[in-house]
């Protein structure tokens, strides 16, 4: 049997997001992020058993964004999910361009032209910032 504790998001996690939405003079006690921690563990846990069940059902073994969208969906977390899909399309397309530098970049068959070129390229199409940042509330939402 695994631990309780174990099965929980790292409370660490928990505070940093939590002082995210809060002002800067805000205090946030132990308590509250505990029983932040222990909601926040039983929702993902919630939403994961939905989306492994549909897995399962479609035997396969391996749970992907899709299916934790659908699952939101399926629970009645709508907003979350379109929310989440967006997320996701940003997040493949980030990886893809990603990918594609890189895979031009290591390419050492290239011509001392061609590299000039391929750099030039590169410096015109920066890469996008990395789809970390993901508000759902607005800053100042909380009054």
């Amino acid at each position: 049997m695994v631990d309780e504790h174990v099965k929980l998001v790292p409370i660490a996690n928990v505070g940093r997001i939590m002082k995210q939405i809060l002002p800067p003079t805000a205090k946030i006690s132990k308590e509250a992020k505990e029983t932040m921690q222990e909601c926040a563990s039983e929702f993902i846990s919630f939403v994961t058993g939905e989306a492994s069940d549909k897995c399962h059902q479609e035997n396969r073994r391996t749970v992907n964004g899709d299916d934790i969208c659908w699952a939101l969906s399926s629970l009645g977390f709508d907003n979350y999910a379109e929310a989440m899909l967006r997320y996701l399309y940003k997040l493949r397309e980030f990886e893809r361009l990603k990918a594609n530098q890189n895979k031009g970049s290591n390419n050492d068959e290239d011509t001392d032209e061609e590299a000039a070129a391929s750099e030039s390229e590169k410096q015109e199409t920066s890469t996008p910032p990395a789809p970390l940042e993901f508000n759902v509330m607005e800053r100042g939402s909380y009054n």
